[in-house]
């Protein structure tokens, strides 16, 4: 009683300073939210393979489109959730939803029970993660959203590449199974505990309601899922801009989560050498948010989002052109997009909360993430359906052309933040 006394007294707070305590454990949970995740990124495709024999590339990828889908649906449920559950509730449940995840991974008898497994990741990723984002949001205000997205995006693929990287270690020491995904079975541990002592952020939501300006006269100002859903896919072009290009973003993850292993390790890279490419990637992605969170605030989301997208693009031509040299294109077609990727993605998510109001704005980021977590299983599918057809290279060009595309259509239609620009 005394302690909920005490943090009832405490005053509510907008900013980074002023939260750094609850912001800090945040940044750790999504540690944990990322590695969980990237058990998957060097040793699944492989157990596909290697452990049970697939020999359909769209089987071997049917684990991502489990994962995109089910992440992309919860995603989309996560945002009108919190007007009924706490933030702090809906991050704990994503955590309980995961444990399973590592021991099927282990221990799976048949490929079915991984695609299953997938499902489960993909509810506690689109809780946990959801809900990591929107409580960072909501501490810091609308002066930081870059530096706090790109705060809790750099901790969870900091993990993602970190533990790819781990995996592929383990994978050429212990075998694709059970060492690597055992691992697992701690981050989830950690991230349920953290989530335990972490505090809601209904109050600091509260709060930036109140400072907020009401909407313009003729503004809609409806705020449920179904009005914020087609506002933020088609009626409002800044929003639109984010969501196509942050489909397309993680439709080049998901498609190289699957082809970049198998690809590889067709002209002649190992476990570890694969672990690196697919750790490298993950790991600038992570790094480099920091830098271009806080830049995005300066200069403005537009000319990072459009840069990042044509650095991606380019990566994939980087990793074709230099294929005699597997491990340099590898290293090389990573780094570049890697890079791009963490030019684009905190600024895709400050432009969306840029552009949304603090009443819809839950709903507003979930229809965002649900457009670019469909990325995944639309990568996946889109390379399963051409390198069964085509080979792996075919699937390598259609994503350079994809990625090319999507950067020309951010250009077009996202504009800068509503205060600088009102007629946005």
């Amino acid at each position: 009683m005394n302690n909920a006394a005490t943090h009832a007294a405490e005053p509510v707070r907008l900013g980074l300073r002023e939260n750094w305590l609850q912001f800090s454990l945040l940044v750790v949970v999504n540690v944990c939210v990322g590695a969980l995740v990237g058990l998957e990124r060097t040793t699944v495709p492989l157990i596909g393979t290697e452990t049970f024999g697939l020999t359909s590339d769209l089987a071997v990828f049917s684990f991502i489109i489990a994962f995109g889908v089910t992440k992309a649906a919860t995603n989309l449920a996560a945002g009108a959730l919190t007007a009924r559950y706490t933030r702090r509730r809906l991050l704990i449940t994503g955590w309980l939803l995961g444990i399973p995840v590592p021991f099927a991974l282990a221990w799976a008898p048949a490929w079915g029970w991984i695609v299953a497994a997938n499902v489960l990741l993909g509810l506690n990723q689109g809780l946990t993660w959801s809900m990591t984002v929107n409580m960072k949001i909501d501490l810091v205000g609308p002066t930081r959203r870059g530096l706090a997205t790109g705060l809790n995006e750099a901790a969870g693929y900091v993990a993602v590449g970190s533990v790819a990287l781990l995996t592929g270690y383990l994978a050429t020491t212990h075998g694709l199974r059970p060492v690597p995904e055992l691992i697992g079975v701690v981050f989830v541990a950690a991230g349920l505990a953290l989530s335990l002592v972490v505090r809601d952020t209904a109050a600091h939501v509260a709060l930036e309601l109140a400072q907020h300006p009401g909407p313009s006269p003729g503004t809609d100002t409806r705020t449920g899922l179904a009005a914020t859903f087609a506002r933020t896919t088609w009626r409002e072009r800044s929003l639109r801009g984010a969501s196509q290009a942050g489909f397309v973003n993680n439709l080049n993850d998901g498609l190289t989560w699957g082809v970049f292993p198998l690809l590889f390790t067709d002209h002649g890279l190992g476990f570890a050498a694969v672990g690196l490419i697919k750790g490298l990637y993950p790991l600038l992605w992570g790094l480099g948010q920091i830098p271009t969170g806080q830049l995005s605030d300066r200069i403005g989301r537009k000319p990072l989002i459009v840069t990042g997208m044509l650095v991606q693009a380019g990566g994939f031509v980087l990793a074709l052109a230099l294929l005699h040299w597997p491990l340099l294109a590898g290293i090389l077609s990573a780094t570049a997009l890697g890079l791009g990727t963490a030019m684009v993605y905190p600024a895709l998510i400050a432009a969306i909360s840029d552009h949304a109001h603090p009443a819809w704005r839950a709903n507003a980021l979930g229809t965002y993430r649900f457009w670019r977590d469909t990325g995944y299983a639309a990568g996946a599918l889109l390379a399963g359906l051409l390198a069964d057809a085509l080979g792996l290279n075919a699937t390598v060009i259609a994503a350079a052309v994809l990625t090319a595309a999507s950067g020309l259509l951010a250009a077009r239609w996202i504009t800068g933040r509503p205060e600088q620009n009102p007629t946005a």
